[in-house]
């Protein structure tokens, strides 16, 4: 620890750019240290690598070896294990006992024609005190009996497994653009969608659409469909109801084709209660993956909380990572939950106002030395891979290299944009709009971190909240919404839902996200068939036709994204960093800032119009490649595109700026791009 203490990195940049953290200087350290500790020991031995250790996939689960079934499980409490299947009539029989053997693992070996493709089982586990049906831990195939709703893990073992067409996927060097979806609910038809369907219809459109990513949502196995996913039962099993493994990794092959990256949302911060669909109480103890006590529980999300501490845990959890990437070739992961596993009371309620929040005795480092592992794993593993952190607390140094005092993931999500702009549609008047905290709340980020941003995600349409468009239109949204029937609510909804996308995405540091369909102001929110609504799924589809309908202005909206994220990727736009506040005028509710050689404008003035506004500019000469106004994107019309302006000095100051006259009508947003041959 002590050469920790005197390590370079307190001395280097890194996360250090901000003096703020030096006061904390030493717990970072200590915390760094702790986790390459770690990392070194799990390397001891024969292993020497990572990716050596995490071999849980591997090692545990029924699996074809040398012309026959081997399976194996670890169980430190249980007394006695059977397999249950067909041949058993689902009851025990010793031809079927696993046999304990040496640091608590079960293990059976049987001819090859014990089972057979698609065959269903489970197991039957005693402990001291009681016994029950289990699914195993490491099970690659979990299936729904349609009719008594009983879930059984399945042999996979086809005969011709998937044959890649790419084998190896190198995505195209542009900005990151990422299109948030969940296969399920990616129909107009009320049903669970399947990745086959998602293929051949969805796929197309996000192609179409000019985004180069998807974050595929709700894949790893979970009992309840209403919990998008999150509450994961099996974690190494692609969801079912979507249909089979085969055809999840088709879906991914017809994407790489497509240049396509693929990124996967992974639950590692908490994992259902089910103890017959899950792995809660495998054993019969509380304590086998996740915490004993309160600790172990979190009562907000009903939910078992991983125990970070266990080497046995930390195998299973990076052996997760590991098999996706190898077995699906998923590109990367979105890490969720991350403030809920660094922090004792899981950021419930915190508003995290300073620093000394991140570097108390309630955070979890057994937690961030995981992270540290699973960044250190995958970059390993997939030298390319993406890792993007869901944290709400804003921890720093998440989205920092290691080398650098941080933790290694690749980007961060700003999840406060989108907050505010949820904020800001419920609370604040138009007129009363504060751009000076906007701007602020969009671009304040750390240096040394990538960041994400969007206006909007799942969450923000998800558990009784709605999305944009639904805030600017309220219930309007069914009656106003044609190009011909428009009123004043409907000007103002779609003009602020494209000026509010634009000016996000021109402030992001090094990346974009949409969810599904809010590109073209998607109505609704999203709610899962359930109790509550009658097993309904009118919330949980997309409804593509109106995007497709030229006389409604979700179409115009859809134009909109489709130019927006034509100009950030032509123009390259997240590969300059530095954003340059030009002008911001509160009263006008005028702010122009210059990003890579173009200047974006935006007048959210509600009533306004302003003639020859001026405000000082870099010189030169500047062409309209982009407003809002367009006619095709849903405008009135009021700009002349391909509009030339040319910088000039006002005579009558004395200190002559370079200025630039505009045309800025009311709820308007434009983007001149300067003309770097003159």
């Amino acid at each position: 620890m002590k050469k920790c203490l005197n390590d370079p990195l307190l001395s280097d940049p890194g996360i250090f750019n901000d003096p703020g953290l030096l006061p904390y200087a030493e717990v970072i350290a200590k915390r760094r240290c702790r986790a390459i500790a770690l990392e070194e020991k799990l390397k001891q031995g024969d292993r020497g690598t990572l990716s050596s250790f995490a071999n849980y996939h591997e090692r545990f689960g029924l699996h074809f070896e040398a012309d026959s079934w081997v399976f194996r499980e670890w169980a430190p409490n249980a007394s006695e294990m059977f397999i249950l299947c067909d041949r058993t009539a689902w009851q025990k029989q010793d031809a079927f006992a696993l046999e304990r053997k040496v640091n608590h693992v079960f293990e059976g070996r049987f001819p090859k024609e014990t089972f057979a493709h698609k065959d269903l089982f489970k197991l039957r586990l005693a402990w001291p005190g009681g016994e029950g049906d289990r699914i195993p831990t490491a099970a690659t195939r979990v299936v729904q009996d349609p009719h008594t709703l009983i879930f059984s893990a399945q042999v996979w073992h086809p005969e011709k497994p998937y044959e890649w067409e790419i084998e190896r996927f190198s995505p195209p060097k542009e900005p990151l653009l990422i299109y948030e979806t969940h296969v399920g609910m990616a129909l107009e038809e009320g049903r669970v969608g399947t990745y086959k369907e998602f293929e051949r219809h969805i796929l197309p459109k996000i192609i179409h659409a000019g985004y180069n990513t998807i974050q595929l949502m709700a894949i790893q196995e979970h009992p309840y469909y209403a919990s998008f996913g999150y509450h994961v039962s099996n974690f190494f099993a692609p969801s079912s109801r979507f249909g089979t493994p085969e055809d999840l990794k088709s879906l991914i092959d017809t994407a790489h084709k497509s240049g396509i990256r693929v990124l996967m949302d992974i639950i590692h911060s908490h994992a259902v209660t089910n103890e017959t669909e899950g792995i809660s109480k495998f054993d019969g103890t509380h304590y086998q993956f996740f915490h004993d006590g309160p600790k172990g529980y979190h009562r907000q999300w009903d939910s078992r909380c991983f125990n970070y501490h266990r080497p046995e845990v930390l195998n299973f959890l990076l052996s997760n990572l590991k098999y996706w990437l190898w077995e699906f070739k998923v590109d990367g992961f979105r890490f969720d939950g991350i403030t809920s596993m660094l922090f004792a009371d899981h950021g419930l309620g915190r508003s995290f106002t300073c620093y000394a929040d991140y570097y108390g005795d309630d955070v979890d480092g057994d937690a961030l030395s995981y992270l540290y592992l699973a960044n250190r794993l995958i970059h390993d593993i997939r030298p390319g891979g993406l890792t993007i952190a869901e944290d709400v607390s804003g921890y720093p140094g998440l989205a920092a290299s290691a080398s650098k005092g941080g933790i290694g993931f690749d980007y961060r999500y700003a999840m406060g944009i989108a907050d505010f702009w949820i904020k800001l549609l419920k609370d604040v008047q138009d007129e009363h709009w504060h751009l000076g905290t906007l701007w602020h709340e969009l671009t304040t980020k750390r240096r040394e971190e990538k960041t994400i941003s969007y206006a909007e995600s799942h969450d923000q349409a998800l558990v009784g909240d709605k999305t944009l468009m639904m805030h600017l239109m309220g219930h309007t949204i069914y009656t106003a919404m044609k190009k011909d029937h428009a009123g004043m609510i409907t000007d103002r909804g779609v003009a602020l839902h494209k000026m509010i996308r634009l000016i996000t995405i021109a402030t992001a540091d090094s990346g974009y996200l949409n969810f599904m369909g809010n590109e073209f102001g998607h109505p609704e929110w999203v709610d899962f068939p359930s109790k509550r609504n009658q097993f309904s799924y009118h919330y949980a589809r997309r409804q593509w036709s109106l995007k497709y309908d030229p006389d409604l202005y979700f179409s115009a909206l859809d134009e909109f994204d489709q130019r927006m994220i034509l100009l950030v990727k032509t123009r390259d736009l997240f590969a300059c960093s530095q954003i340059t506040l030009l002008y911001v005028h509160e009263d006008d509710k005028v702010i122009a800032f210059e990003r890579n050689a173009m200047i974006f404008v935006f007048n959210f003035h509600p009533s306004q119009s302003f003639t020859d506004y001026m405000f000082e500019a870099p010189p030169g000469e500047y062409r309209m490649v982009f407003n809002s106004d367009d006619p095709i994107v849903g405008g009135k019309g009021r700009l002349k595109e391909d509009q030339v302006h040319f910088t000039f000095f006002d005579s009558k100051k004395s200190d002559k700026k370079n200025l630039l006259s505009l045309y800025l009508p009311t709820r308007t947003a434009m983007v001149l791009e300067l003309n770097r041959t003159k």
